[in-house]
């Protein structure tokens, strides 16, 4: 992996990240990446050559490297390193969509490609719960292939062709044993960042959601409010007004037929 092609690749997925994803972005980039490439790689070089048992038999060291070390441990790192960050480039995919749809159809669809709302809110949601699972789940593996996070001076060998049980020397086990817990502290924070910006994200929406629900409310108790008083108006003001207008011409007529000389019978 060039160097040019990952600085353009995060620094592309750091333009729609939100402030705690920034954070996560750079204790990827600067404490991982950057301690895998400059100095981890090299701890773990020429591994199976500096794995030495005390006997000669042919094929024997082979057999017990592979045993103890099923995939190499910074290979595996590479590969945690390699998954955990390809659900970031969903979202540089979805906001290239998005810029593509509205080039294509010459439309303003989105108040901007990058604005956390609709899809892209669903896609970043889903892009923290892959890197979350991708993290335990290779914690979990590291634990298990290698039954924890130590690496001892000495393992003792049976396997076949092996003729007894032979001594067996890891080389560089307390370096190697530093990086592992490095990796493991990394690991731990990168999964606290991730938890801390999903329930943000969620908390946000949330929020958002209940204020759209109570000015929707308020707006319809208003509207309701409205209609009331000009029904009650109507039921009580208009019917006092032809009442006291009916009293007047009835006070009127008797007028014009005393003006006239006409009596009532």
């Amino acid at each position: 992996m060039s160097w040019m092609f990952l600085r353009d690749l995060l620094s592309g997925v750091n333009k729609y990240s939100t402030g705690i994803g920034r954070i996560w972005l750079a204790v990827v980039f600067i404490f991982r990446l950057l301690v895998y490439m400059v100095a981890a790689e090299h701890v773990w070089k020429d591994e199976e050559k500096e794995f030495q048992c005390n006997i000669r038999q042919p094929g024997c060291e082979n057999v017990c490297f592979d045993y103890f070390f099923p995939i190499s441990q910074v290979r595996l790192w590479a590969l945690q390193l390699i998954m955990v960050s390809t659900p970031s480039l969903l979202v540089a995919l979805h906001v290239a969509y998005r810029e593509g749809r509205e080039k294509r159809h010459n439309k303003k669809f989105y108040i901007s490609p990058g604005s956390m709302d609709g899809g892209l809110w669903c896609t970043y949601i889903i892009s923290l719960v892959f890197k979350t699972g991708f993290e335990i789940g290779f914690l979990v593996l590291f634990y298990k292939l290698y039954d924890g996070f130590s690496i001892p001076h000495l393992v003792k060998c049976d396997v076949r062709p092996c003729p007894n049980t032979v001594d067996c020397f890891i080389s560089k086990p307390t370096e190697k044993k530093i990086f592992l817990y490095f990796l493991l502290v990394t690991s731990c924070l990168c999964i606290v960042l991730n938890i801390i910006e999903l329930g943000y994200l969620v908390f946000k929406s949330f929020v958002k959601y209940c204020l759209q629900r109570y000015f929707q409310n308020f707006k319809s108790s208003a509207c309701k409010c409205h209609n009331l008083d000009y029904v009650t108006c109507n039921e009580i003001d208009v019917p006092n007004l032809l009442q006291k207008h009916n009293s007047d011409c009835s006070r009127s007529i008797p007028q014009k037929f005393e003006g006239s000389g006409l009596q009532e019978e």
